[in-house]
């Protein structure tokens, strides 16, 4: 007879074949609802032995309603220190970067060239002084000339009618009397030019007064002081030269800008009341600070969708600087009774969000969840939950519908039962 014995490459592949017929059968033909249902299959490991898990209660907590952004510090006011006489710088009294106050004294400008005009505008209006009591004086001396002359005038031309005089002499005598009544005229104008000059001197006055007044230049605003433009012995400009800037951050803003979709919320509760604004500086670092808000912008920007808005900080310990980039946190509200489960605990597959809940019998179930935003570690849970459930937070990837769980750190008994329940 012929031998019927294999080759050894044809046994290899019948081995091979007879290992894939086996991986078949052990595949379970039932694996629930494709991930959305309850679990009614046996799953991978319904049979087999227990997943270690982690998990955990989903709670019911009194949750923040915020709204998370990155804002910028913005001075409350800047103002640009500017002389408004000019001269030469002849001190500065404050150093770069300190805090000042308002009414300050920060610069002085030489006063002498000023005093020395003030005391020629004062010699002019003492000059324009004697000149008007010497007007004043002239014309109450040409007045009783005046009078005298009309009258001589008169009684002369009463004799000349008689016949006594020749019509020469009383018209002469009017003549004379004419021309002095037209001398007080003459007097009064010059006493008008001279009051006119000393109005203009006794301004002249008030003007050097304000400028010597300037030669002080005093803080405006309370703030901290930048970088001094000028130094002790420049020559500056009246209303020209920047001598400093001091930005107020003592309050001080922050701004930021939210999504459009977000405004109907914030103007709803803003008219309820303020609403409170933390910010943060982004490392982490440092304390929050407590603001609220006192700005809504009056439209929205077409190019990025948003709203600009600002919060008003006291700022007190001086932690928020101009120009620095903060987290800020706008809350609107406080939600009540929220359902709240680990961030973790909530997985998103092709079909949605899920977790995965822990029944008494230690077999998990897909439960499909609508999320809500995300609390610290926590994640608000708007619709699929009710508080009271057991989640798995940790080892999702083994799982699938009806596998059965053991909760690490629990005792088991000889036959793998958990002795205490999750």
């Amino acid at each position: 007879m012929k031998s019927t014995s294999l080759q050894p490459s044809k046994l290899l592949g019948v081995l091979v074949a007879a290992l894939l017929l086996s991986a078949c059968a052990s595949t379970p033909t039932d694996v629930g609802d494709g991930g959305k249902g309850k679990g009614k299959g046996k799953g991978k490991n319904a049979g087999g032995g227990t997943v270690p898990v982690e998990v955990a209660k989903v709670m019911l907590k009194n949750v923040p309603v915020d709204i998370s952004v990155v804002g910028n510090v913005e001075a409350y006011s800047v103002v640009t220190v500017r002389a408004q006489t000019g001269g030469m710088l002849t001190k500065v009294n404050f150093q770069e970067g300190d805090y000042v106050k308002k009414n300050d004294v920060l610069f002085l400008i030489d006063r002498k060239p000023l005093e020395g005009q003030m005391k020629s505008a004062t010699a002019n209006l003492q000059k324009s002084t004697a000149l008007e009591l010497q007007a004043e004086a002239n014309l109450n001396r040409d007045r009783a000339n005046a009078k005298y002359a009309r009258e001589q005038s008169e009684r002369y031309l009463k004799l000349v009618e008689q016949g006594i005089f020749a019509k020469e002499q009383g018209e002469q005598l009017r003549s004379n009397a004419d021309a002095l009544a037209q001398l007080l005229v003459a007097d009064e104008a010059a006493i008008n030019s001279a009051k006119a000059q000393m109005e203009s001197d006794q301004s002249a006055i008030n003007n050097l007064n304000i400028q010597l007044g300037y030669t002080n230049v005093y803080a405006p605003i309370d703030g901290r002081t930048g970088n001094i433009s000028q130094k002790a012995g420049n020559i500056i400009t009246a209303s020209t030269t920047d001598l400093a800037i001091i930005n107020q951050v003592e309050p001080i803003y922050v701004t930021f800008s939210v999504p459009e979709a977000r405004l109907s919320d914030i103007k709803r509760y803003s008219e309820k009341n303020k609403l409170p604004v933390t910010a943060r500086a982004q490392d982490g670092t440092g304390d929050i600070e407590q603001g609220e808000l006192s700005f809504i912008d009056n439209s929205v920007d077409t190019s990025t969708g948003t709203i600009r808005l600002k919060g008003t900080f006291q700022n007190k310990s001086h932690k928020l600087w101009p120009g620095q980039f903060v987290n800020v946190g706008l809350r609107l509200t406080m939600r009540n009774n929220a359902v709240v489960v680990p961030n973790q605990a909530v997985q998103t597959g092709q079909d949605g969000t899920y977790v995965y809940v822990v029944g008494d019998d230690r077999a998990v179930s897909v439960v499909a969840v609508k999320t809500g935003p995300r609390i610290d570690q926590d994640m608000v849970i708007e619709d699929g939950l009710k508080g009271g459930e057991t989640v798995v937070t940790e080892g999702q990837l083994r799982l699938q519908p009806g596998s059965k769980v053991q909760v690490r750190g629990d005792q088991q008994t000889g036959d793998g039962r958990p002795r205490s329940s999750p």
